[in-house]
């Protein structure tokens, strides 16, 4: 599944939590990594001088070393780029052949906050491999032992299956697949004061179609793995994502799994926007699977 894995640095507490999650997965798969740290262009336009230009490669040198150290024994690559980071990291991972890219939520910057935003927003867009995105807040030692994957029933939502099978593999995990019922937006669409019971039924079977279908794939891919499912609904006005990360928080979810973008009940509602959302809001690792890798 993953054969070479990009880890993109910044020095940050959470690209360090992040590096040791990518170190990790490298081992299990058996994966070669390569650690890349980007010295920002607007960062040397700041500099007066050829010394202070060599400082800051300097530094970023050094987050290189004391990243690639923190693999142990096991050998990685380091590469020090020059540019805008989330331009050039995508383009490292396009010309390395990645199959994963690892990276930090928010990193030094303090970009994301509540609303993704820089470094992590332009390459969950723009990259073309799964991205894992892990947060600070991340207990570095917690292994993956329940791995959430959420679906709408959409080609894209079905791409994460099987990478959610194979995480779930290597770490001996339990997949549970999860379908959320937005009745906010039902509401909404159909300008309801209440919502007829035959269709928030209609709703519900359609979600339990979605999570039988991505179960049997999950069966397909790993047989030896335990699935467990449910279609729960969300009455929130913030929609999808608020569910999905009740789901989270409820069954003490160590790892979610989930498309870059989908559909909703209603086929209206981007995924991308419940992505983008949950990124920002949880405090546990999220792998976003792009349909087109």
């Amino acid at each position: 599944m993953y054969e070479r894995i990009v880890i993109a640095v910044d020095g940050s507490e959470e690209a360090e939590r992040a590096a040791k999650r990518g170190f990790d997965l490298a081992r299990r798969f058996d994966a070669s990594v390569d650690v890349v740290h980007v010295v920002e262009h607007r960062s040397l336009r700041l500099t007066e001088s050829s010394a202070e230009r060599e400082r800051l490669r300097e530094r970023g040198q050094s987050i290189l070393a004391e990243t690639a150290a923190l693999a142990g024994e096991r050998s990685v690559s380091t590469t020090l780029l020059d540019g805008k980071p989330g331009v050039e990291i995508g383009e490292h991972v396009r010309e390395t052949d990645a199959s994963l890219l690892v990276l930090g939520r928010q990193g030094a910057t303090g970009l994301g906050k509540r609303l993704l935003g820089g470094v992590t927003e332009h390459v969950v867009q723009h990259v073309a491999v799964p991205v894992l995105v892990v947060p600070a807040a991340t207990e570095q030692t917690r292994e993956y032992s329940r791995i959430l994957v959420p679906t709408d029933g959409s080609a894209n939502a079905a791409a994460a299956t099987p990478h959610g099978a194979a995480v779930a593999s290597q770490y001996g995990a339990t997949v549970h697949v999860l379908n959320v019922v937005d009745l906010q937006s039902a509401g909404g669409a159909f300008n309801a004061g209440g919502l007829e019971d035959e269709f928030v039924d209609r709703l519900e079977r359609e979600g339990r179609e979605a999570i039988d279908a991505a179960a049997e794939n999950l069966a397909a891919s790993a047989p030896d793995v335990s699935v467990e499912t449910a279609v729960n609904r969300t009455a929130s006005l913030d929609g999808v994502a608020v569910g999905i990360r009740e789901y989270v928080y409820t069954n003490d979810v160590d790892l979610v799994v989930m498309g870059s973008h989908g559909r909703s009940n209603l086929q209206r509602q981007l995924l991308g926007s419940v992505t983008s959302q949950l990124l920002g809001d949880i405090d546990v690792p999220v792998l976003v699977v792009n349909r087109r890798d």
